[in-house]
């Protein structure tokens, strides 16, 4: 069940119906092996991309490219890649194995093959004690697994993947992706998924490909994306984020200073990359990178506020707080060990490193 993987590039993938652009001009490589996840809202275009993969839908432009060869008028059955559909798609008349050995049967392997590969297949996904049983009589995360052992029995190139775990509850979704994970690094082959859940694309990929509006907007691995977001719809999209505004009133050896009516921010940049004296910039800056300062702590940068709403989440609270030069900054504070008991009204000072916030670009509507 373990092999090689194989390479997957897309060259200028376009996608357009009638006079509207599903999909425009998207470039990207996935390498042997890999696991990426196409992630973006709604409307972003990543199904459809994975459509044009599968071959479901023919790209208006570009191509795909598996191992370097052109696979683009290739009809889905001559692709031979695995799929897992986001409501499964099983066959409720069948067991779990006749479901598994379904692709097998297809391609006339003999019958001690297919019980071979079939049971291989389901201990793989670790539910070799339900072969007999019918779809109805799992649970949606058994059925997942189904889905997963049916799309890997043949050894397919490519294991595509179609939010395959959007339509189970919160927790049994965490328990998944872990699995998800460790079967991908057990069977070697290359994965791609999509998904609009960030948390999901965070802790499945080895990269991720974000798109928005047909385009791709940034891709790379995921703590890479989340620490150093190009755009502010890339930092508000992959996690929560507060936006600065100001503009640049100097340097200063580690970057640059800006200001936002009396209050003045310190961002550490590159010599390279410091915005010219007088030019607006915009911050993106993390819930979780602001603190709570006690009364003599220092930082970077210190800002005075009150706090307006809070949230208890468990592990830690989410607080809002009103300054006034910023408005309304978010921030995440640890249960554990909490400094202040939050409440309405309650003056707080919050201090964040230089280094914290990244300079995003505002998007192009």
């Amino acid at each position: 069940m373990s092999g090689t993987g194989h390479a997957l590039a897309l060259r200028g993938l376009t996608k357009r119906y009638g006079s509207f652009t599903a999909v425009d001009s998207v470039s990207l490589k996935v390498e042997r092996g890999e696991f990426l996840t196409l992630l973006g809202p709604s409307g972003s275009g990543k199904t459809t991309i994975l459509m044009c993969i599968a071959g479901f839908v023919a790209p208006t432009e570009g191509a795909v490219l598996l191992d370097g060869a052109d696979i683009t008028p290739l009809p889905p059955e001559r692709r031979d890649f695995g799929m897992v559909f986001q409501g499964y798609a099983l066959f409720p008349h069948m067991t779990v194995a006749e479901n598994v050995a379904f692709p097998l049967r297809v391609r006339k392997l003999g019958a001690a093959e297919r019980e071979a590969k079939v049971k291989a297949a389901l201990d793989l996904v670790q539910l070799g004690r339900f072969a007999d049983r019918l779809p109805r009589q799992l649970s949606g995360g058994q059925q997942q697994r189904v889905a997963l052992a049916r799309a890997l029995v043949f050894d397919p190139a490519l294991l595509l993947l179609d939010e395959p775990l959007s339509a189970l509850d919160k927790k049994l979704r965490a328990e998944l992706q872990e699995e998800l994970k460790a079967l991908h690094r057990r069977v070697g082959r290359t994965f791609v998924n999509v998904t609009h859940d960030q948390e999901e694309a965070l802790s499945l990929s080895d990269r991720v490909a974000i798109l928005n509006h047909g385009k791709l907007v940034q891709e790379g691995p995921p703590a890479h994306l989340y620490e150093h977001p190009r755009t502010r719809f890339v930092a508000d999209f992959l996690g929560k984020s507060n936006f600065l505004h100001g503009t640049v009133q100097e340097s200063v050896p580690e970057g640059f200073v800006i200001g936002a009516g009396t209050t003045r921010i310190v961002q550490s940049v590159a010599e390279n990359r410091r915005p010219a004296h007088g030019s607006p910039v915009l911050l993106s800056l993390r819930p979780e990178k602001i603190a709570l300062l006690n009364e003599d702590d220092a930082a970077d940068n210190v800002v005075t506020g009150r706090i307006a709403a809070w949230s208890y989440l468990g592990a830690g609270y989410t607080l809002v707080v009103e300054t006034p030069d910023l408005g309304a900054l978010r921030v995440a504070l640890p249960t554990w060990q909490a400094p202040i008991a939050p409440g309405e009204g309650l003056p707080v000072r919050l201090g964040w490193s230089s280094t914290a916030s990244v300079p995003v670009v505002e998007d192009v509507a």
